[in-house]
């Protein structure tokens, strides 16, 4: 059976960076996203045709979901961007990790364990989702992107307040725990995703080998499913946590 590494594997060395498989394919995922948003400035028109249509028709029942959190149409609209773009990377960067090829083609390397000769293949590609340093960092983004809008729609001091409030002990505590809850939502987004997504392509190698052929196209179904869930789930927190930073409640005495 194939070696399973949580770790993503090191491709080449830049220095001190370690280049590894799971950022070569961001870099391809991002070219995608690059490559289609230059092809859409050009084609798009005023009198839309079948394929702008059903984009924007995406579109507006996107909004009309963000409507539902925000309250506000010219909320939804300003903050559309963010939570669109966390899906989309999200979702592509989970499908990409199931085409053929993708953690099966790659390098071999000799390794020497127990004084005997290894062969070890290094995936020349690997789903980001699946790599921990990689949530992490879009964890990382989507909370400070959160906190930014928050700080932008309320004001920076008042913002401040809700982790700083020094009035009594008692809201002093609470905005204690609301600046630890900042540090576990970094946690909660990661791991989730990255467990999710690791864990469904370990399934798809140990049933590949139980029984190859038609076997893993059930669960390779399952796993599409999962990776848009996985998106729309990352997506939607990120939305809700926007809504609640941006809102103004007034403490009433």
């Amino acid at each position: 059976m194939a070696e399973i590494s949580i770790k993503a594997e090191t491709l080449f060395h830049l220095g001190v960076f370690n280049f590894t498989n799971s950022y070569l394919l961001s870099l391809i995922v991002v070219g995608i996203f690059a490559s289609l948003s230059f092809w859409l400035r050009g084609v798009i028109e005023m009198i839309p045709g079948k394929l702008q249509s059903l984009f924007e028709l995406f579109t507006e029942e996107a909004l009309k979901m963000m409507d539902a959190v925000l309250g506000s149409r010219t909320q939804s609209e300003r903050y559309f961007p963010i939570v669109a773009t966390i899906f989309l990377f999200v979702m592509l960067s989970n499908w990409m990790g199931l085409l053929p090829g993708t953690g099966s083609l790659g390098l071999t390397h000799e390794i020497y364990k127990h004084g005997e000769t290894e062969h070890v293949l290094i995936p020349l590609l690997r789903a980001p989702t699946s790599d921990l340093n990689f949530t992490i960092a879009l964890a990382i983004i989507a909370v400070f992107s959160v906190n930014l809008l928050g700080a932008m729609a309320v004001g920076m001091r008042t913002h401040a307040g809700k982790f700083f409030n020094f009035k009594n002990p008692i809201y002093t505590f609470v905005g204690l725990l609301e600046l630890v809850s900042e540090f576990v939502k970094i946690i909660s987004f990661s791991f989730r995703l990255f467990g999710n997504v690791f864990a469904g392509e370990v399934l798809l190698i140990i049933i590949g080998f139980l029984g190859p052929y038609f076997l893993p196209l059930p669960f390779l179904f399952l796993e599409v499913f999962v990776g848009f869930i996985q998106a729309f789930i990352f997506a939607m927190l990120t939305l809700v946590f926007i809504g609640m930073s941006v809102s103004h409640h007034e403490v009433e005495h």
